[in-house]
């Protein structure tokens, strides 16, 4: 008897789907679901059309699940076709507002992060994160995001972004050295020394 298809990878799944088992495309969306949710909160910084937004996102790729090269990544393809739907979404709601919750390990050393006896109120490390990121430009934005947060890889990144690997590092390093650029030296200036 055949692999359950639990245990079958993205890219043979969507074979099935391309020769005509379309019921199949529901295992990939239970995969995925959740990500995108999340992937689209941390970018669109909206509650009330996240899933509409994220359903359209499955639209999309349901449409056009029969032009996927299965020789690529699925995972990276349907990051590609939800950062098109994202953008648009921006661009429909003149939304500028990337997440309303960041990780502070991404800025924070690890002990400062994970740590509450260090004193520091982490709520209102948050917040200023939060007012920050919404002043970094999108190109710095979703890279760390895609990095960071959806634990991407450079190279997935750079196929979704259709950007460079070496351009994904770049970003990387500098949407952080402008965050920690908006929030000021004072804190960093306390805890690196």
């Amino acid at each position: 008897m055949g692999q359950k298809t639990s245990e079958k990878a993205d890219e043979e799944i969507v074979q099935m789907v391309q020769l005509g088992n379309f019921e199949l495309f529901g295992e990939l969306v239970k995969r995925y679901e959740a990500k995108m949710k999340r992937y689209a909160r941390k970018f669109l910084n909206i509650t009330e059309d996240i899933e509409d937004v994220v359903q359209e996102v499955f639209i999309k790729t349901y449409q056009n699940i029969k032009s996927f090269n299965l020789e690529k990544k699925f995972s990276s393809w349907l990051y590609r076709i939800a950062h098109n739907e994202f953008v648009n979404a921006l661009k429909k709601h003149k939304r500028r507002k990337v997440f309303s919750f960041f990780e502070l390990d991404i800025l924070l050393p690890y002990s400062v992060a994970k740590n509450d006896d260090t004193g520091i109120d982490l709520e209102r490390i948050r917040q200023a994160i939060d007012k920050c990121l919404d002043k970094l430009e999108i190109k710095y934005r979703e890279p760390i995001i895609l990095y960071y947060l959806e634990e991407l890889s450079y190279k997935e990144i750079a196929d979704i972004l259709r950007i460079p690997i070496s351009t994904v590092g770049i970003r990387l390093k500098r949407g952080r050295e402008k965050l920690k650029k908006l929030m000021g030296n004072k804190f960093y200036d306390q805890n690196y020394r």
